[in-house]
């Protein structure tokens, strides 16, 4: 007889919640915040050229423009692409919201192409399909920290001149065939929310080898103003220029003194997460009443996210009461994500369900486990003991 389930009153696998994802803050984190702190410089100062030419090393970029969050570096990554009404983005409906909404902002339409089955990444052929005349850029999304083909949208928005900007708030770390992903696209866009392998509590970058790009993406995060302050201080002048409208998205020098502390410890994190993937993997495979989602090939993903497909056509239940009972376990799963023109804002604008047919039915069965480099193996243990307590327990009897 198998235990009861915590949902109906039995014992819980874990004392407390695990979550899906958290932030590790160390005392090296903590110093580095407070030096900053007592510094002369809160905001747009030493502090941020500093992490930027850090983290475009780390990424083995020519530059990276620091941002106020993940949402800023896609927008500003869209402007500095030239989008603007009348033109086409070409994404993935299988992702946040922000990927899309950056294109909205500039007044352009986001196009969805359909994501591949076996990776769920964006699937190249069909963004070739989705390609009209009004195209000008593509935006693949790195999902779970998998890198998309970006080598074949190279070529292909190479073909077309188009601009490829990818989301990659889940793969810093990752490589595709031996290149870091922040130096493949035209422009790469990364996240530091808590729940990203580097934080500064809020924030983003966006990463290119283009001088002019760069310049853009800069004057963008600063109202558009084409020298900001520090470089009218150092001129000893007061006068500046909007050449073109912009947003106040700078990030501060006390938030990226947070983002280098913890950008020093991205190859142990990265390493880690790897580690509880593979262990989920050898854990997971072949289960009965699951898939898991292959990561991309010749690639090594930064697995932000570890996503399971329920094998609902063998269990006597829904994803809704499979999430809720594993959280009734204490196990932190999510879903990622709702596609994205689900939402009623798209609906409204026309987009309509069942057009995107395997993201969809990915969506349908997807569950995200815990992972964050904090956990332990025994962490991992209880995940799977939870999904085969939960699922075990909606499996038909035979």
């Amino acid at each position: 007889m198998t235990a009861a389930l915590a949902i109906d009153g039995g014992q819980p696998v874990r004392a407390a919640m695990l979550p899906y994802g958290r932030q590790i803050v160390d005392d090296d984190d903590v110093a580095a915040v407070v030096a900053a702190l007592r510094s002369d410089h809160l905001t747009t100062g030493p502090r941020v050229t500093q992490f930027e030419e850090a983290f475009a090393a780390a990424v083995g970029a020519g530059h990276a423009v620091a941002v106020s969050n993940g949402t800023a570096a896609l927008h500003a990554a869209v402007f500095a692409a030239g989008l603007g009404p009348g033109d086409e983005a070409i994404t993935t409906p299988l992702t946040f919201a922000a990927t899309s909404n950056a294109v909205l902002y500039q007044g352009a339409t986001p196009v969805f192409a359909d994501v591949d089955p076996s990776t769920l990444l964006i699937d190249v052929d069909r963004v070739e399909a989705a390609l009209t005349p009004r195209t000008r850029a593509i935006l693949p999304v790195d999902y779970t920290g998998g890198p998309a083909d970006i080598d074949a949208l190279m070529d292909l928005a190479s073909r077309r001149n188009l601009v490829v900007i990818e989301d990659a708030a889940h793969a810093i770390g990752a490589t595709l065939r031996g290149r870091r992903v922040g130096s493949i696209a035209t422009m790469t866009t990364f996240s530091l929310h808590p729940v990203k392998h580097v934080t500064s509590g809020e924030g983003g970058v966006v990463t290119t080898d283009d001088e002019r790009l760069a310049g853009r993406l800069r004057a963008f995060r600063n109202h558009g103003i084409t020298v900001d302050s520090r470089q009218r201080e150092k001129a000893s002048s007061w006068i500046y220029e909007i050449a073109e409208l912009g947003y106040n998205y700078r990030l501060t020098d006390v938030q990226c003194a947070l983002a280098t502390s913890q950008l020093a410890k991205l190859g142990g994190w990265v390493a880690r997460r790897r580690a509880i993937a593979r262990r989920y993997t050898e854990r997971l495979t072949g289960h009965p009443l699951l898939d898991l989602v292959a990561p991309p090939p010749d690639s090594e993903p930064a697995w932000h996210l570890f996503v399971i497909l329920l094998r609902l056509d063998r269990l006597a239940t829904d994803r809704a009461t499979i999430f809720r009972a594993l959280r009734a376990e204490n196990i932190g799963v999510n879903v990622h994500y709702i596609p994205v023109p689900w939402h009623p804002v798209y609906q409204r604008a026309g987009y309509r369900k069942g057009s995107w047919p395997v993201a969809e039915a990915a969506y349908e069965r997807l569950l995200t486990l815990p992972l964050w480099p904090g956990m332990t193996d025994g962490d991992v243990d209880d995940v799977v003991a939870a999904l085969d307590k939960v699922l075990t327990h909606y499996a038909p009897r035979r």
